[in-house]
């Protein structure tokens, strides 16, 4: 289960977060920065995978963009049975949104993120519900996207007519 998706800049700035279990902003906030300190001084050659503070970190970096996914790590303490999550599956998880986002969006960068964060949020809310990844089929998951964008469009035509 997915814990916690984070997009960060090179520069440590973190453009969207979502989690998917109860953290408090304390904690939210400490967790982000440390994980993104971590992921950013990390060089190239090391591997993608790392555990902190209970959670298995995966990230991978695209252009300017880090996508870090969180999952618990090790033995749940709260259902006592061990996490299944397969690192390299949550790095194809990330391939596959990014490669959505770049077909929503032409060349997804730092500014579609920023500008457009509603309809990011949508997008991985198609992709992932409840902390689980529910669809990675890229048709499947922008159409939504594309019939709120020419529902939109509609509006807009007949408001200025």
């Amino acid at each position: 289960m997915i814990s916690f998706l984070l997009m960060v800049n090179k520069q440590g700035q973190t453009r969207l977060s979502s989690y998917y279990e109860w953290i408090s902003m304390e904690e939210r906030v400490a967790l982000e920065s440390e994980i993104i300190r971590k992921c950013l001084s990390r060089s190239e050659l090391q591997c993608s995978f790392l555990e902190y503070r209970g959670y298995k970190v995966i990230y991978r970096r695209y252009a300017s963009l880090f996508f870090i996914v969180g999952t618990k790590g090790g033995a749940d303490i709260k259902n006592l049975e061990n996490n299944t999550e397969n690192e390299l599956g949550m790095l194809e998880f990330i391939h596959a949104l990014v490669e959505t986002m770049d077909r929503w969006a032409g060349s997804i960068c730092e500014l579609d993120i920023m500008y457009q964060l509603e309809q990011v949020h949508f997008l991985l809310d198609e992709m992932v519900m409840n902390g689980y990844v529910v669809e990675t089929n890229k048709n499947n998951v922008l159409r939504p996207l594309d019939l709120m964008e020419r529902e939109s469009q509609k509006a807009d035509q007949g408001m200025f007519r």
